[in-house]
């Protein structure tokens, strides 16, 4: 199953990103492939992992070399070992990183390569969870399958709601193959989302399920802690874990 996230900066993303992988762990659903689609990459601090490198430098060593690998490998194979090699390997998930906009030029090639060998590499694992910017860069390039959920993530403000809506203006503007797409309110509270219905209606997407103010998640973000180690009884972690029930492991 494919699974992508997407959503503005700080509307709870990657926090929910972490919490969907650690509800499929606790119901025994792996191994994951996670992949951090967002410039701004954080998902290996919520899942606790640190990381090396990322596919952005990865493409752009690959351009700066003219397209000849040292060491007489050819182009895939060497591809193939540099992201590899930048995969980082835990006992229940496995993370990539994307990294940062591109420079200047045409990287063509070298994503023809990685989309080929995310293809190759995604077989391996029931879970694929896709950490997304607003923009869907990598989704709309097609570095990714067809996504079975789409989870767009909005904050309870009506500019937060809006941008969800954008999400899905992009994902219908592309075509984006996505047989289901939610909306996920975070940070709420049940006033909120009855000041928010219209907005929420305008969008033409699915209200899945809201998240709670988690004072939990604050104290762990403040001692650097994973989000992925949060308890059973964080507010967040049950919101979610109700959300995942309805809609992955329905």
């Amino acid at each position: 199953m494919n699974i992508a996230v997407a959503g503005k900066g700080g509307t709870g993303k990657t926090t929910f990103t972490s919490l969907l992988i650690r509800t499929l762990l606790k119901n025994g659903e792996r191994p994951i492939f996670a992949v951090d689609a967002d410039a701004n990459a954080n998902l290996n601090e919520a899942l606790g992992f640190e990381v090396h490198t990322t596919i952005s430098k990865l493409l752009q060593d690959f351009k700066d070399m003219d397209g000849r690998p040292p060491g007489g490998m050819d182009k895939m194979s060497y591809m193939q070992y540099q992201i590899t090699s930048s995969l980082v390997e835990e006992d229940d998930v496995d993370l990539l990183v994307m990294g940062g906009p591109l420079g200047p030029g045409c990287y063509c090639y070298p994503n023809d390569l990685l989309k080929k060998f995310m293809e190759d590499l995604s077989s391996n694992y029931p879970y694929v969870i896709m950490d997304n910017e607003a923009g869907l860069e990598h989704l709309s390039r097609r570095t990714t399958q067809d996504i079975d959920i789409l989870f767009v993530i909005s904050d309870s403000s009506a500019r937060g709601i809006r941008s969800a809506g954008r999400v899905k203006n992009i994902v219908d503007e592309i075509d984006l193959d996505v047989d289901e797409i939610y909306l996920v309110v975070t940070k709420v509270d049940e006033e909120l989302i009855e000041m928010l219905e219209e907005e929420i209606e305008k969008t033409g997407l699915e209200l899945i399920g809201t998240v709670p103010q988690d004072r939990q998640i604050m104290e762990y973000d403040l001692k650097g802690m994973p989000l992925i180690d949060l308890p059973d009884d964080s507010v967040a972690v049950q919101a979610i874990e109700e959300i995942v029930e309805k809609t992955v492991l329905d």
